[in-house]
């Protein structure tokens, strides 16, 4: 999208919310994942070498929720507010101007 029309809408900050949004879903995905490649792993060696992934996945998804609750952009802990929050990025999206 053009700068000037990010700026004007207000989208460059919905913009960095939604990449932010999609690494932590993505971040959540990889753990779940090398979680389920460490209870699968054949060698203590490959288990070794899964788990420092878990471990380096987790630590991830811990520092892009921080991240996401400091710019108000997550709120993991209060239901109520993130639903809120995605009803108004709802209503944002179905309000941009068609170009």
């Amino acid at each position: 999208m053009n700068p000037i029309i990010e700026n004007i809408t207000g989208m460059n900050a919905l913009s960095d919310q939604v990449v932010a949004m999609d690494l932590l879903i993505s971040a959540k995905s990889g753990v779940r994942n090398y979680a389920m490649a460490v209870t699968e792993s054949g060698t203590p060696e490959i288990k070794e070498m899964l788990t420092n992934h878990l471990t380096a996945a987790i630590d991830l998804h811990e520092q892009l929720s921080l991240y996401m609750q400091e710019k108000g952009w997550y709120h993991a802990f209060d239901t109520n507010e993130q639903i809120h929050l995605d009803l108004k990025n709802i209503d944002t999206a179905l309000n941009l101007p068609t170009l």
